[in-house]
């Protein structure tokens, strides 16, 4: 690739980190997981795309022989100033989000629950609560604040597992209770340290399972609005677990305790 080629490259991809519509993948990892759960991904530059390939036949053998060639070739140089932190295998990438129904979402007959992210803070944080809801087959992630679930940040924390499952932001929380309550659609479970000890196996199924930042909680509205407020127990002297960590304590605890008809375990 030219030089003048190269400054286009480094434009483009520093003008998708501010699109909506676009997504962009740091790493083998994150690109993997965005072919494997079937992103149409617009474009790939790698610095060796043999070394692409190993990789592939190490850690993904469903995608060998096919990276390389979906990939074209960057020099090291430009690889440094497409993304803030170039990742260690040298690939990256662009794919378009895909758009999410969330009304859809929010009365999806399936027993998976949702993941509800109430103002998460941090980039990095929310990409690793999508990426413990990917792994534990969750319905989906929603998000409310001005943060961007789709962050190239998060995108990275998550390792590109945005692809496997819905991601995406919520303009309120009145429309979750407005949807739910109209349809008879989930329950509205809050996960708070003031509320009831939680026992997965008495967690309905299809709840919107709704977690606050470590700092500030949830807020007062949405505490309000809940059908119920569990609390995750824990060993006394120790005030919090990081938002990714709740999030997988919950999710794997009812996931053990719950069917695939979402009916309780014995």
């Amino acid at each position: 690739m030219h030089g003048a080629d190269e400054q286009a490259l480094i434009r483009r991809y520093r003008g998708a980190r501010r699109d909506r519509e676009l997504a962009v993948l740091e790493g083998f990892h994150a690109l993997k997981h965005a072919l494997r759960f079937g992103a149409e991904v617009l474009e790939a530059v790698a610095v060796d795309g043999g070394r692409l390939e190993e990789l592939a036949a190490e850690l993904a053998p469903d995608l060998a022989g096919s990276l390389a060639e979906r990939t074209a070739p960057v020099s090291a140089e430009a690889m440094a100033q497409l993304v803030p932190q170039a990742p260690r295998t040298e690939v990256v990438a662009l794919a378009r989000r895909p758009a999410v129904d969330v009304a859809a979402l929010l009365v999806d007959p399936r027993p998976q629950p949702l993941v509800l992210l109430e103002d998460p803070r941090t980039m990095g944080n929310m990409g690793a609560c999508v990426r413990v809801a990917a792994a534990a087959d969750a319905a989906g992630v929603l998000t409310t604040g001005s943060n961007d679930p789709w962050h190239p940040d998060a995108v990275r924390a998550a390792a590109g597992l945005h692809f496997a499952l819905p991601v995406a932001p919520l303009a309120g929380l009145s429309r979750i209770a407005r949807q739910t309550r109209q349809t008879g659609g989930r329950p509205l479970i809050a996960i708070d340290p003031e509320g009831a000890d939680l026992r997965p196996a008495e967690l309905p199924p299809r709840a919107i399972l709704a977690f606050g930042s470590e700092r500030y909680g949830l807020s007062d509205e949405l505490l309000a609005g809940a059908d119920a407020r569990l609390a995750i127990p824990m060993r006394a002297g120790v005030s919090s677990l990081n938002l990714a960590t709740a999030v997988a304590a919950v999710l794997f605890a009812q996931r053990e305790t719950t069917d695939v008809a979402g009916r309780n375990g014995d």
